[in-house]
């Protein structure tokens, strides 16, 4: 193992951490923490690692001292205490991207975008919208607690949180080619992080391919196997379709899930001329068999819902055969967590009816059953209410009954005594 000192730790007095931010102020305790995770003491390491996911990310939120804590970081996993290197990596994602993947995928992180709205931020415009909300606050308190902020932010202290965010994954950027190698780490759950981690950086697409697809070769386990084969879906295009589509064959149903759909995810891409019509109805049938019978494994994509990927992955290629694919999203939508529904209902309901009903509403009967079936699991477990404002708005822009209620008499469902207004209705 390196030497803490000279090693894992090496430089860290040097980072002046009191000038830096965090959740709940300056960041003079980060060093303290990052020395614990080194350290013999298990309860400390473990009490460290949960303060670094609260302080220097917390609830998705990366501060000024967050890219200065990632070098420290990426060696300690890679030589630092075994307990703690899973959780590292972790972080080390967290650091990266946020949740972003609940939002991106299947597409995977569009970087482009990310560095296009970070360039338009303007620390001067910040400061100038400080001032104003000084100069015109009457309140004292409340004066002097914006004033207070204004120099955080003009000490670098604060910043906008996509380019805090942005400085964040770019430190972790900096650091991947040195963590690849623990694609090779004895340990299933290093290399299953590590996978998962390379899947979100496509400026690095050249360096990590080459690694997922040799650890592909020999890999024995299942859940590595899976996560790197969807993360090689997230980074490749179509040239890897014959790397891929042998797992489709794979004897076990999460590595056919996941083949299948790194396969919907190039084959769909900008630019991608198709899979064909064979490859295509092979990855809808695996697609349409997880969400029939859906693996359940512990893997990070998708905060692990998996029925959400699925309908994520599905419903590009709802063309090739909508009968399919609509039963099989409506199949995926009972089982997956609440607060994923109202994105992806709302994305159903643009797929499956991209023609609103401008000549009145087609009795229910006269629906294509993957139609019918799509209404009938968005009764039961659509989001309503407060917490369904934009799947209520999609449906009336697709003029179709806009209330529970209303649905459910459209679809012919009883009623079964839910009230429409309470949030989320679990049939």
């Amino acid at each position: 193992m390196i030497n803490i000192g000279r090693g894992l730790l090496e430089g860290l007095d040097e980072v002046d951490w009191a000038e830096l931010g965090h959740a709940y102020g300056r960041a003079q305790d980060v060093p303290g923490q990052l020395t614990a995770l080194c350290g013999k003491d298990e309860a400390a390491r473990e009490s460290a690692l949960m303060s670094l996911f609260s302080n220097i990310f917390h609830q998705g939120t990366r501060y000024s001292a967050s890219p200065h804590a990632v070098p420290f970081l990426a060696r300690i996993a890679l030589a630092g205490p075994q307990p703690v290197r899973d959780g590292v990596l972790s972080l080390l994602t967290r650091l990266a991207i946020d949740w972003h993947d609940e939002y991106d995928l299947p597409r995977g992180i569009d970087i482009k975008a990310w560095r296009a709205a970070a360039a338009k931020l303007s620390m001067d415009e910040a400061l100038a919208w400080y001032d104003e909300q000084i100069a015109a606050e009457l309140d004292e308190k409340k004066r002097s607690r914006l004033t207070e902020t204004r120099a955080e932010w003009a000490a670098g202290r604060l910043m906008d949180s996509r380019a805090s965010a942005l400085l964040s994954y770019d430190a972790v950027r900096a650091e991947l080619s040195g963590l690849l190698p623990l694609l090779d780490d004895p340990d299933p759950a290093i290399r299953t992080r590590t996978a998962y981690l390379s899947a979100w950086f496509p400026e690095k697409a050249a360096a990590v391919l080459p690694r997922l697809l040799n650890r592909l070769q020999v890999e024995d386990s299942v859940t590595v196997t899976a996560t790197a084969l969807v993360a090689v879906g997230l980074l490749g295009d179509i040239t890897l379709t014959s790397r891929i589509s042998p797992h489709l064959d794979a004897t076990e149903p999460l590595i056919r899930w996941a083949a299948a759909t790194a396969l919907a995810r190039i084959g769909s891409a900008k630019g991608a001329t198709g899979l064909g019509t064979d490859l295509t109805g092979h990855v809808i049938a695996e697609l349409a068999a997880a969400a029939a019978d859906t693996p359940k494994p512990d893997l990070d994509y998708n905060e692990c819902d998996i029925p959400g990927y699925i309908c994520r992955s599905l419903l590009p290629l709802a063309d090739h055969d909508q009968e399919t694919v609509f039963r099989s999203v409506a199949d995926c939508l009972a089982a997956m967590p609440r607060n994923h529904m109202e994105s992806t209902a709302t994305s159903v309901l643009a797929v499956a009816f991209a023609e609103p009903f401008h000549d009145g509403l087609l009795p229910f009967a006269e629906l294509a059953e993957g139609r019918q079936r799509l209404l009938q699991a968005l009764v039961k477990a659509g989001p309503w209410g407060a917490y369904g404002k934009k799947f209520e708005e999609s449906l009336r822009s697709q003029r179709l009954p806009d209330t529970r209620a209303a649905l459910r008499v459209y679809a012919g469902l009883p009623d079964d005594g839910h009230d429409d207004t309470t949030g989320y209705i679990w049939g």
